[in-house]
């Protein structure tokens, strides 16, 4: 690459942002509305129903770089009862959208676990499709005590 008096005032302005945010730049947060327009686009922009998934996760979580989270879906995983998907998301994180888990009727149940990394405290959200076009939805607020995004 050639360097021009453009590329480098563009990198002194880069610095100097640099500089200005103190060494330190850190990620952009989303905002919990960013995280429930996500869910709505995810449910076809109706709101989920309350019930047949279970979301869990610590109250507490003392290090927020890993975050054991874990869902299943009470689901005959047969016919309109199957779980097509789940997706998690945590509305404080930079991107909400964490992880996305799919089932089929070989799965023989809607059960997963991962570990997550959270920014700080916020919700984290699990919905579940259904091949029957409904959606279902649990939530759950994490208190975190160390940052895992920059926090």
């Amino acid at each position: 690459m050639q360097l021009t008096r453009r590329n480098v005032l563009g990198l002194t302005a880069g610095a100097a942002a640099f500089a200005i945010a103190g060494g330190r730049i850190s990620p952009a947060m989303a905002s919990a509305e960013e995280a429930e327009k996500m869910v709505m686009e995810f449910a076809g922009g109706a709101m989920p129903a309350e019930g047949k998934i279970t979301l869990t996760a610590p109250e507490i979580a003392e290090n927020g770089n890993t975050v054991p989270v874990s869902i299943s879906v009470d689901s005959a995983m047969e016919g309109d009862d199957l779980v097509e998907s789940v997706i998690i998301f945590a509305d404080g994180n930079p991107s909400p959208a964490v992880a996305t888990f799919h089932f089929t009727e070989m799965s023989g149940e809607a059960l997963a676990t991962t570990r997550m990394r959270l920014a700080k405290t916020q919700n984290v959200i699990a919905v579940a499709k259904m091949k029957d076009g409904s959606f279902y939805m649990d939530k759950k607020q994490v208190k975190v005590t160390i940052g895992g995004c920059g926090g």
